[in-house]
């Protein structure tokens, strides 16, 4: 259902129907509303299923042996993931929904992922690949800026791939 769910927002936004959700995920309405009682919470899970992919992939990556390149494909990850999470929470903003409750309804989830970035930037940084003077915090608006970048390029490979670069060279050791 949550796939469903995350398919469907990202492609028609938070104002999809709970009847699409439950088309594409091939249950009744009534399934998704015992799982989800009200269209917010299943906005939320999906919302919360998304940091929590990235919180999985970089603490997975952190102990890599090559920390350059586990902060690459984390960073690309957090590119491609967020550019559509965005568009999903600019949705969400004009939607009505309170996307502060959403946050402060799961502050784990952030937990989560502000800890994994910040063990992936330090193993980096001890690498000597990224600057030393940056943060998880410095990091993560770094990559949320990046992701919003990417809405403006639009699906182009290259030009994707050029825009991780410029932004990766700007987290490199001077």
């Amino acid at each position: 259902m949550l796939a469903a769910a995350d398919a469907v927002f990202a492609e028609l936004g938070p104002a999809a129907s709970t009847e699409e959700v439950a088309r594409r995920a091939g249950v009744s309405i009534g399934t998704v509303f015992r799982h989800f009682p009200t269209k917010d919470a299943l906005i939320e899970a999906v919302v919360v299923g998304r940091l929590t992919t990235l919180a999985v992939e970089a603490e997975q990556l952190r102990d890599a042996t090559d920390p350059d390149s586990a902060f690459l494909t984390f960073a690309r990850r957090w590119i491609d993931l967020s550019a559509s999470k965005h568009r999903f929470a600019v949705a969400l903003a004009h939607s009505g929904a309170d996307i502060g409750t959403i946050r402060s309804a799961n502050p784990e989830v952030g937990r989560r992922v502000h800890e994994a970035v910040a063990a992936l930037l330090t193993h980096a940084q001890r690498a000597g690949s990224i600057r030393q003077d940056l943060t998880a915090a410095d990091v993560i608006a770094i990559l949320a800026g990046a992701s919003h970048a990417q809405e403006h390029i639009g699906p182009d490979p290259q030009q994707r791939a050029h825009l991780l670069s410029v932004t990766i060279d700007g987290l490199r050791p001077r």
